[in-house]
């Protein structure tokens, strides 16, 4: 039997373990390194799979939902093998009749309708939903609780061989392949220089113990509205250039108001806000495959689609690793995309 690839991977983030765990089915060796040995910025986020309206209300990613639902067709079997949870219940636009129809012209742009939910049927969904919310329900979009999902992959990781070192990674050393997983963490840019594209955007979200939400998520004016298992979740900002994790009252305030709106009886209600720092490519799209440094392979800057995109990432690395076909949206992530000197 030939001996597996030694792999090290920087980042114990959703990129990294799921990368990890694809790598270590492939027969590699694999240890995955982090000072944390957890992802503050996997963790702080809503979890949501939502190739349709990602592609319908942001610019940045208007053009990948192709690749996008690709990434979340990846879920189903990732999440068999880790244990991961996926709640395919939908996800709704909700908001005046105004803004619906601009969602609506830009689903249609993209081949897509929603189904127009009666009022009735949207406060069973959405139970506390405020009078006058419409909704159009999206079931090509589905979400998972990343603070369950994390320890769900990283016991699926070390089952499959994986280990595990709580320190920061500065170099290769003997390993064959060094997989850069450090999300928004420029420490390995020296090592690494397409790295230096990278920038942060920082995001707030926003937790209401005391409402669960209801079965679906809705994507609202200015917000978002997540169940999980520790209450509603409301995001996020979108921070561009700010690396600081500290709780900014004058984000929050807007967030708090928006979270209001969609439901009446969050105006006032207690919630704890929490705030991670991404990494963005100046295209939206990560950078995923072989560094112009030896024995380095970049996954990083999913921007907020890290959960969504984190099985299509890893399937790319495993194929880098092991000399596989790294499919057709490889070409997309190639890390020298911005002009890096191969």
């Amino acid at each position: 039997m030939v001996r597996g690839a030694q792999v090290v991977v920087a980042g114990a983030g959703a990129l990294g373990l799921s990368t990890a765990l694809a790598l270590a089915e492939a027969g590699c060796a694999v240890r995955v390194c982090d000072p944390t040995n957890t992802s503050q910025a996997s963790a702080v986020a809503a979890g949501m799979l939502a190739p349709v309206f990602e592609a319908a209300l942001d610019a940045e990613t208007a053009g990948d939902l192709d690749l996008l639902l690709a990434a979340r067709d990846l879920w189903p079997a990732l999440a068999g093998r880790s244990g991961v949870q996926i709640d395919r219940s939908g996800t709704a636009a909700a908001g005046s009749e105004a803004w619906l129809a601009k969602v609506r012209a830009r689903l249609a742009r993209l081949g897509l309708r929603g189904t127009e939910l009666p009022r009735p049927m949207l406060e069973a969904l959405a139970p506390g939903i405020a009078p006058g919310v419409q909704a159009l329900l999206m079931r090509e979009d589905w979400r998972l609780d990343p603070r369950l999902a994390l320890p769900a992959l990283r016991q699926a990781a070390r089952a499959a061989g994986v280990a595990f070192t709580p320190r920061a990674v500065r170099e290769r050393g003997e390993a064959d392949w060094l997989v850069v997983a450090t999300g928004a963490d420029l420490s390995l840019a020296d090592l690494a220089p397409e790295l230096a594209v990278l920038s942060p955007i920082k995001g707030h979200i926003l937790r209401f113990p005391q409402h669960a939400g209801g079965p679906i998520s809705l994507r609202g004016e200015g917000a978002y509205a997540v169940p999980g298992a520790d209450g509603l979740a409301i995001g996020a900002s979108m921070e561009p250039g700010r690396r600081d994790t500290e709780i900014d009252a004058e984000v929050v305030a807007p967030l708090a108001q928006a979270a209001g709106r969609l439901f009446p009886d969050l105006a006032g209600a207690a919630f704890h806000a929490a705030a991670g720092v991404r990494a963005t490519t100046p295209d939206g799209l990560p950078m995923v495959g072989v560094s112009q440094a030896p024995g380095v392979i970049l996954a990083v800057g999913a921007r907020r689609n890290g959960w969504l995109l984190a099985p299509l990432v890893a399937q790319v690395v495993a194929a880098c690793v092991t000399g596989g076909d790294r499919g057709p949206y490889a070409r997309r992530f190639d890390p020298g995309r911005f002009g890096a000197a191969r």
